[in-house]
């Protein structure tokens, strides 16, 4: 069994960065995608980012040209650097691992913008 831990989330002031980590508890052989969502109370899990196994990227509109997915497959660890940070990214954000037909969740770990 695979667990996923994500880390690097805070309260940060408007216009900052954070950097979330997730680490796999071990290698994840057949990966197809990786991916970060975003969820506020009462509302659904929304996609942030994707990152799939040939490297190619996806942004949500809401952060495209602020957020960054990168994965370091020798640390079977995936990352989302967050810039420019606004008071409706404030969310637990989840990491999302996809090995058909297996779907691995992390924990979540809450990001709070705020001044």
């Amino acid at each position: 069994q695979v667990q996923l831990v994500e880390s690097g989330g805070g309260l940060v002031q408007p216009g900052g960065s954070l950097r979330l980590s997730c680490a796999a508890s071990r290698r994840i052989s057949g990966i197809s995608s990786m991916a970060w969502y975003r969820q506020t109370p009462g509302q659904q899990r929304e996609l942030v980012a994707t990152i799939l196994a040939g490297g190619s990227t996806n942004y949500a509109n809401s952060v495209k040209g602020r957020f960054t997915i990168s994965k370091d497959n020798t640390k079977n660890t995936l990352y989302l650097q967050m810039n420019t940070l606004k008071p409706e990214d404030t969310a637990v954000y989840y990491c999302n691992v996809v090995v058909p037909p297996t779907v691995y969740w992390g924990q979540g770990t809450q990001v709070t913008v705020s001044s």
